[in-house]
């Protein structure tokens, strides 16, 4: 591991992210402390990040030192702080709980957009029939595959093979799902405190991975807009934090739908290899491209040691066929065998069979789930313009979901509470952030027939409209986590 670098951020910069003294609130400590604390939690100060020096920075504000030295010590007080020997102040960001996963279950008429999960594909069905025809093959055995059936393997490996990497069965693990496989790599190559750069906002569950290794997010800001300024963003984070992990989604990632180009990817993964940090790929939804065609895999180029590629069957497929994979450097895919037979010795013979079948005949599978989304984001992106022009939307070129910026004015948690009154499940924006972010966004998935989503952004609509009935925002409630 590269020695830390440890990143200052000079008085006149932060002056200018803060903006003028003038326009800080009462008590302007306290207002101050929010700025800044609000500019760590969107990864614009990376924790670690020396902070200007009281004087310093009271000059560039022109404010009294007294405000600045308050300001510091709310921060230290609340944990986005921290004094470090013979740096002065440095930023940090607060292991908080995280939230348990609450899965709502909406009645017949009810809607659930918490959830950016389509339903089964059509050739589900057929590959069980087949699997279970398929079974007696093995029933003589124990039953005990650790690292996945053989034929599965094999057909995943063929499957990065054909997407340029070239792979054989045993750089493969099966897993339980996707995030069956972060878990075992956060398990194995996360030690407690171990820093890990995720983008922000991210996939909640990839930060449930981490923290539930004990690890410590490092939050990396990512714009729809400008996905490559990801690129630049990570590697002063990774310099400024010295990560053991980073855990990325290159393709449509879960909420923003940004995908990294393929220069992008490129430059990312030979950067975060160059300063030892080894990076969860997350490709569960890399196949999902809805205008633009396929790029290479991001870890393509790299030594296979540099990344552990996890991907499985939850998007294309469905949910409820908990088949995942890990592929990385074939001594690494042996040690994270290893941890995965700790916690469980199989994962079930019937499904992996049905995976074989699916895997083989992915393409047409991913064929009649783009033609489905397709539809179904431009039904949404078209409602959205219709009935809730003030909401801000950068069309994603694939993925499952739209990232809608909020007016002014409307909280996503409380937009989300009032939603699940009327039997709309939503997943309210701070589920996707570190600190407080991003109750200003509200992630709305383009996983139901068109009608439903229609309905959805019309009595989002109506909703919206008696929240700011009275200008005010909405006090935000308890992040809700899916």
């Amino acid at each position: 591991m590269p020695p830390t670098m440890e990143q200052s951020t000079p008085a006149h910069e932060l002056a200018t992210l803060v903006g003028p003294v003038a326009d800080l609130g009462a008590p302007r400590y306290a207002t101050l402390a929010r700025r800044i604390r609000d500019l760590v939690s969107a990864g614009q100060l990376p924790p670690g990040t020396r902070l200007p020096a009281e004087r310093d920075l009271a000059t560039a504000l022109a404010t009294s030192r007294v405000t600045v030295a308050s300001a510091y010590r709310v921060l230290r007080e609340e944990g986005w702080a921290r004094t470090r020997h013979g740096s002065g102040t440095v930023t940090d960001a607060p292991r908080e709980a995280t939230p348990a996963p609450w899965f709502g279950r909406p009645g017949s008429a009810g809607i659930d957009l918490a959830h950016a999960a389509p339903a089964a594909a059509p050739q589900l069905e057929v590959a069980y029939r087949a699997a279970l025809a398929q079974l007696p093959a093995t029933t003589g055995g124990h039953g005990y595959f650790h690292t996945g059936l053989p034929e599965l393997r094999a057909a995943v490996a063929d499957r990065f093979t054909a997407r340029g990497l070239p792979t054989d069965p045993d750089q493969v693990v099966i897993t339980a799902g996707v995030g069956d496989a972060g878990s075992v790599v956060a398990e194995a190559l996360l030690q407690p405190g171990d820093r890990v750069l995720v983008e922000h906002p991210t996939y909640p569950g990839a930060l449930r991975v981490v923290e539930g290794a004990g690890g410590r997010p490092v939050p990396v800001a990512v714009d729809a807009t400008r996905p490559d300024a990801l690129v630049q963003a990570a590697h002063l984070a990774a310099r400024q934090s010295a990560p053991r992990l980073a855990y990325l989604v290159p393709d449509f990632a879960n909420p923003t739908g940004a995908r990294l180009s393929a220069a992008g990817r490129r430059r990312l993964a030979a950067t975060l290899w160059q300063q030892g940090v080894v990076t969860v790929v997350d490709e569960v939804a890399a196949e999902l491209y809805l205008d633009d065609g396929a790029l290479p895999p991001y870890a393509a180029g790299v030594p296979d040691a540099a990344t552990v590629t996890v991907g499985g069957l939850s998007k294309a497929v469905w949910g409820g066929l908990r088949i995942g994979w890990l592929r990385t450097d074939a001594a690494l895919a042996a040690r994270l065998a290893t941890t995965l037979s700790r916690r469980q010795l199989s994962v079930g013979v019937l499904d992996q069979l049905a995976a074989t079948l699916l895997v083989r005949d992915l393409d047409a599978v991913l064929d009649d789930r783009r033609r489905q989304l397709r539809t179904q984001r431009d039904a949404l992106l078209a409602d959205v313009a219709a009935v809730l022009p003030d909401w801000r939307v950068h069309p994603p070129a694939g993925g499952l979901s739209l990232w809608c910026a909020l007016p002014a004015g409307l909280s996503s948690a409380g937009l989300t509470a009032a939603a699940a009154q009327s039997g709309l499940l939503l997943a309210e924006g701070r589920a996707f952030g570190t600190g407080h972010s991003f109750d200003d966004h509200l992630r709305l998935p383009f996983t139901r027939p068109p009608a439903e989503l229609r309905s959805a952004a019309e009595l989002l609509a109506t909703l919206a409209a008696r929240l700011r009935g009275d200008g005010r925002p909405r006090p935000p409630a308890a992040p809700t986590v899916v």
